[in-house]
């Protein structure tokens, strides 16, 4: 059994990327979960260069079965889960007017749904201290038309979020969005790195003042 991992659901080149190089950097052992096969190759392969242990899993995160079975199979390989890491989202630039109810569907089941079905697979590998920690976005609040369903997804995630928070609390395990105010960039505050700092960060809130979400303004 190692002594930390984090499992990153959604893993691939953006924040989920630079948030894995960043837990292997403190020695922790890195699960990595995504439909992207030769996306997840490369990032393990940047993981090990820093040193750590790393696992993958390839699946459809949508595919509730398919994701129970990867995330399982990654959890008894380590045998715990220290930090859950839920990235995914689902893009589409329609309009309210152009989006059909099938596609909202899909990308709430995409945005908010894997991460039900992380926390639901994953609860018996966390324990008191375990943290959940989840990408959310300014779109929950300010919405852009032209991408109805993001903002359908980033409201939603956030609000389960504060659910699931209340629901792990006596457990000692907790939950936290952290909101990032601004567009991701390369570089800047808004680069992949420093929102992964952010994430870092909220997960070590400390309990007694806990917030089930932060915000990041960069």
């Amino acid at each position: 059994m190692t002594e930390r991992v984090v499992v990153v659901v959604g893993a691939g080149p953006g924040v989920s990327g630079s948030l894995a190089r960043r837990y292997a950097a403190e020695g922790w052992s890195v699960a990595l979960v995504g439909r992207d096969g030769e996306a997840l190759a490369a990032l393990a392969d940047q993981v090990r260069a820093a040193g750590a242990e790393v696992a993958t899993e390839v699946a459809d995160l949508t595919d509730t079965e398919a994701a129970r079975l990867a995330l399982v199979r990654l959890a008894d390989w380590f045998g715990r889960v220290d930090v859950l890491h839920v990235n995914p989202s689902a893009y589409r630039e329609k309009d309210p007017l152009e989006l059909t109810v099938a596609e909202l569907l899909a990308d709430v089941a995409l945005g908010v749904g894997v991460l039900l079905t992380a926390v639901q697979t994953l609860r018996p590998y966390l324990g008191a201290g375990s943290r959940v920690t989840v990408t959310g976005s300014m779109a929950a609040d300010r919405p852009w038309h032209r991408a109805a369903s993001l903002g359908v997804q980033k409201a939603g995630v956030r609000n389960l979020v504060q659910s699931l928070d209340a629901t792990l609390r006596p457990d000692g395990i907790r939950a936290v969005s952290v909101t990032v105010r601004g567009t991701l960039a390369p570089d800047g505050p808004f680069s992949p790195d420093r929102v992964a700092e952010a994430l870092v960060a909220a997960a070590r809130q400390d309990e007694d003042v806990w917030s089930a979400e932060v915000a990041y303004s960069g």
